[in-house]
């Protein structure tokens, strides 16, 4: 009886989620994750890095139940020397490094030593200073601690994108010694810059595990993470969209077929390759194709370049750039295309996409897509199969993809359901989320 009422009174185990901002309107799958996680049963809070406005809330935020806790805010340590940062922000952490020293010593200890050895090895060259980022982080580490401290039911931590947020995570962890793992996606994997002087390797082999979203990812980092473990689990469907389609029966009919419609989706970044798809379009226009191009997403560092070549080519009536907009507008214009377009590629500094989230709603939404085999696309995309496959950088095969799609209905039909089976069959969000679960309850 009495081993009985311990346990009932002992708090329920539950896992940390930190993620760099929250809620973030590209980052609907992390909050599909967390509410998913929370239906499944397992207690989740969520640290917050960095506030941040947004233009609109997805619908599944509200449906979460745990509150974020927003770390001290904090400027950018990068332009300022950091005798100047520390002036101005290390009074916000003074409260939290008191209390967290008094309660782990050696703990604080451990990850101020990890943070100025990363800061050092990470050094421009032998003669540069330390790095400043690495003092920022050991203080939002510290922060991060203190709350976790304070949260005795807290047995596992896990940060979402491999760089800053899980270089917190594992400095937080060294403080509080508990175990921690972490979710890598896409940029933060393949751009050394974000993770410098072995700082990726480092934290992989600190882990109890990694997950990422493409198997592409998982043998890239498991050939780096020594005994750690690194699991593949795709994100699948989010939560709003596939509650969106539940209702629908039928594919609603797609209006007006003498018109090509495409719509691409995504922040206007160069990896997404908008430039590629505004040069197909005017391509198409030149022969004569009616093309009505729609190209959805929050600005990036492509958005001059694609606003200019619109222009260039004179397609502005024909191809329009819009923001990003909720689930059920997104729906909407998907209903209204003819295909759907994401041209993606390697970018310079080797930042890629995984698979494009986006990809799976429009296959969801029965659109025959056309894509690239960048990355973890070909998992998710067969040639001829569940839709086409063009070269990167290659507007003018991007183009005959689109025409062919457009002409062969029959083609563009038998895509269609193939890809809305593959989406229903591997990549049912509500599923896959089972797999994050197990491996959580086994650390927590």
């Amino acid at each position: 009886m009495a081993e009985t009422r311990r346990t009932a009174s002992a708090p329920v185990a539950s896992v940390a989620y930190v993620l760099k901002g929250y809620p973030r309107i590209s980052e609907l799958f992390i909050a599909s994750e967390i509410y998913r996680l929370e239906q499944g049963g397992l207690p989740i809070r969520v640290f917050v890095i960095t506030q941040e406005e947004e233009g609109f809330r997805h619908p599944v935020v509200d449906r979460i139940k745990t509150r974020p806790v927003y770390l001290p805010p904090t400027t950018s340590v990068s332009a300022v020397p950091l005798r100047r940062w520390l002036r101005r922000h290390f009074p916000d952490f003074l409260p939290a490094l008191r209390r967290t020293f008094r309660r782990r010593p050696l703990g604080v200890l451990r990850a101020a030593r990890a943070a100025l050895a990363q800061s050092i090895r990470a050094r421009r060259s032998f003669l540069s200073p330390p790095r400043k980022v690495y003092a920022k982080e050991f203080l939002q580490a510290v922060a991060l601690a203190s709350a976790v401290l304070d949260a005795p039911d807290v047995r596992h931590l896990h940060a979402h994108f491999c760089h800053g947020a899980t270089t917190v995570t594992w400095l937080a962890s060294l403080i509080v010694g508990r175990s921690f793992s972490f979710t890598a996606h896409a940029k933060d994997i393949y751009t050394p810059s974000l993770n410098p002087a072995g700082l990726l390797e480092r934290k992989l082999r600190a882990a109890r595990f990694a997950v990422t979203c493409t198997e592409t990812n998982r043998a890239y980092l498991q050939a780096r993470a020594g005994r750690t473990p690194v699991f593949c689990v795709y994100h699948g469907l989010n939560a709003d969209f596939a509650d969106l389609l539940r209702p629908q029966i039928d594919d609603p009919p797609r209006a007006d077929e003498d018109v090509l419609r495409v719509v691409g989706v995504g922040r206007v970044v160069r990896k997404k390759g908008f430039d590629v798809l505004v040069d197909a379009c005017a391509a198409l226009i030149a022969r004569g194709v009616a093309v009505e191009a729609t190209i959805i997403g929050e600005p990036g560092d492509l958005s001059a370049d694609v606003i200019e070549r619109i222009h260039r080519h004179g397609v502005n009536q024909h191809v329009r750039v819009s923001d990003a907009m909720p689930q059920s507008a997104l729906l909407g214009e998907y209903q209204r295309a003819t295909v759907f377009c994401l041209p993606c590629r390697i970018s310079a500094d080797g930042d890629r996409d995984g698979i494009p989230n986006v990809l799976v709603e429009a296959m969801a939404a029965g659109l025959p897509v056309v894509t690239t085999n960048v990355s973890g696309i070909p998992e998710l995309v067969a040639d001829g199969v569940t839709g086409l496959i063009v070269p990167p950088d290659d507007p003018i095969r991007t183009a005959d993809a689109l025409l062919r799609l457009h002409r062969d209905r029959g083609l563009a039909r038998r895509l269609a359901a193939a890809g809305q089976a593959l989406v229903a069959s591997r990549f049912d969000g509500d599923r896959l989320i089972d797999e994050l679960q197990a491996l959580f309850a086994e650390v927590a």
